[in-house]
């Protein structure tokens, strides 16, 4: 980390961009490239890579001047998966062609990125995972199988994948981390409609897909290791989120209250005092949480907020359903769309209710965060297991 950049540098660059690249005159994508090219993109990481070695906090320091000029983002919520899962990953992991490579379309969001991790039968218990990856005579790998809730996958240019590589190894070894072409003529995406009526997760069928060795991320055998990095920034970036104070679910809700007061009840009077005081809590704790995230990488507290992050928008929006009363039962579109993004807040109440019931299952199952809350932050004893010593292929499935 450079000791050179500090606040009063990290604004002089800023306007040193702004300067040279007016946004009003600068073609959204030709901006968002110059500010990757300065440093202003992610100022934690490294020179040429987006960054500028500097402290990570300084990131609000550039945000709030590119905000006041009306610069363009990134449009964050369309590429989520790349900025929040696959970029900290390619950083810790990737040989210096993959981070020059990947990390400037990924964070400029000319190339859209999904997560090949969950299948059929390998969801919280994900080390179980059976697609394989077999190395040719080529040095490539052929990768076979099948993956499920994909978010983006009928979007997205590559993704980040874990395969088995070898079965006779214990199911958390044995796994490699790959960069995936979803290009790929074996990659076929096929929608999934939800209980909301759109399909914005997706199965992903892989067969025969051919991807190259320098198409690796971390050494053959580690990927479980890998993937630790991108679950832990995954909850990170899911439950520990900046949102203004009253963002999130508990706006709308609140909002509701304030302006009709004829649906007011005692009973939700005070459900809605304490959801919305657990709420501020759970915002300022994600705080912190950033906070500590200035000293290194994410750790399994992060699992501690999406527990939060879940359980919190499920009560909220049940409240807010039965606020609404006749009202909360209505919803407004059944239509099976293919969404570009992820909203967890978006639509009407009844959206919200619905939408929700999905938080507690994406990014972990609140019963396996459960678990590393209670092992990795509590420091309690780990359940008792009978498969750790035993090889993949030897496991009843």
């Amino acid at each position: 980390m450079s000791p050179a950049v500090d606040a009063a540098e990290v604004r002089r660059r800023t306007r040193e961009l702004l300067a040279a690249h007016p946004p009003a005159t600068t073609g959204r994508t030709d901006f968002l490239k110059a500010r990757f090219d300065a440093g202003l993109a992610w100022v934690h990481y490294p020179v040429g890579l987006g960054g500028l070695d500097a402290p990570r906090s300084l990131q609000q320091v550039a945000d709030a001047e590119l905000a006041d000029a009306d610069a363009p983002d990134n449009d964050p919520r369309r590429i989520g998966i790349g900025l929040g899962m696959a970029a900290p990953t390619i950083l810790g992991f990737g040989t210096d062609e993959q981070k020059r490579r990947f990390l400037r379309p990924l964070w400029v969001g000319e190339e859209v990125w999904c997560q090949l991790f969950s299948e059929p039968g390998a969801g919280s218990d994900l080390a179980a995972l059976a697609t394989r990856a077999v190395r040719d005579e080529t040095g490539d790998w052929i990768v076979d199988g099948q993956k499920v809730w994909t978010s983006s996958a009928h979007l997205a240019r590559w993704a980040i994948l874990i395969a088995r590589t070898d079965p006779d190894l214990p199911k958390h070894r044995g796994i490699s981390y790959f960069i995936c072409d979803m290009t790929d003529p074996g990659v076929e995406v096929r929608p999934l409609r939800q209980i909301t009526g759109e399909a914005e997760f997706n199965e992903v069928f892989l067969t025969g897909v051919r991807i190259p060795d320098s198409h690796r991320l971390g050494p053959v055998g580690e990927g479980w290791k890998v993937a630790q990095t991108t679950l832990m920034n995954e909850r990170v970036s899911i439950g520990g989120s900046r949102i203004p104070r009253e963002g999130g679910m508990i706006g709308p809700v609140a909002k509701t209250w304030r302006e009709r007061p004829e649906l007011r009840t005692p009973d939700t009077h005070q459900r809605l005092l304490t959801l919305w005081v657990e709420a501020e809590v759970a915002r300022l704790t994600g705080e912190r949480l950033r906070q500590q995230l200035v000293a290194g990488q994410p750790g399994p507290e992060g699992s501690g907020m999406k527990l939060a992050f879940a359980r919190l928008n499920q009560e909220i929006s049940g409240l807010e359903v039965e606020l609404l009363g006749d009202e909360g039962l209505l919803y407004s579109d059944w239509t099976m769309v293919r969404p570009e993004l992820v909203d967890f807040t978006g639509r009407d109440a009844g959206y919200r209710y619905l939408r929700s019931k999905g938080n507690s299952i994406e990014g972990g199952t609140s019963e396996v965060l459960l678990n590393i809350v209670a092992e990795r932050v509590l420091g309690l004893p780990a359940e008792p297991r009978n498969d750790k010593d035993v090889a993949w292929k030897d496991l009843s499935r």
